[in-house]
């Protein structure tokens, strides 16, 4: 083996288990709401609208029937989707974190590029992650390059291109609930 083929092994993401099952507290109470929402608001209206043009006669050319029905199995599929998720869950608070100078889940990491220019990203679970507010899913090569490191630390992610260098500059996580009041 050469070094290069240590190199890639480096920056080869670490595989974690059960990684679509983590998830903060903020993506936990979004799922529910979206889920609550799905069940007691958008499900019963839908319903409505199927009775009431189930009763204009032919469904066939019925285009409010038709696509309430269409509509209704994918809110059902959703919602299967949904409680699924919360009944697997593993809600991970960022802010209970003991080790904070490491990068772990929930973890606000900022780094550098070889190319100088710095970003800041979350992590959380994969089904909250928003690359449009620097929220970065877990199973992501750029969160997989970082868990574990600490600030100084320079880490290989794979991209596209290949496999870049990384610094980390620093590590944060929300502070504890009541951690305020001392």
């Amino acid at each position: 083996m050469t070094h290069d083929d240590d190199d890639d092994d480096e920056a080869r993401p670490r595989a974690i288990d059960g990684v679509c099952r983590y998830i903060t507290p903020t993506g936990m109470a979004a799922t529910r709401r979206e889920l609550s929402a799905l069940l007691y608001e958008e499900r019963p209206q839908i319903v409505e609208i199927v009775s009431w043009a189930a009763g204009n006669g032919d469904r066939s050319e019925n285009g409010d029937y038709l696509y309430g029905k269409r509509r209704l199995r994918e809110i059902d599929r959703r919602v299967r989707f949904l409680t699924r998720r919360i009944e697997k869950a593993i809600v991970v608070d960022p802010a209970a974190q003991t080790q904070r100078n490491r990068v772990f889940f929930g973890a606000t990491v900022t780094y550098v590029t070889e190319e100088d220019q710095e970003r800041t990203v979350v992590i959380v679970g994969v089904d909250e992650a928003d690359l449009a507010v620097g929220q970065v899913s877990l199973a992501s090569p750029i969160a997989r390059a970082l868990l574990g490191g600490h600030v100084g630390d320079e880490v290989r992610v794979m991209t596209p291109s290949g496999a870049d260098l990384i610094e980390i500059m620093a590590i944060s996580y929300p502070e504890p609930v009541g951690m305020n009041a001392l």
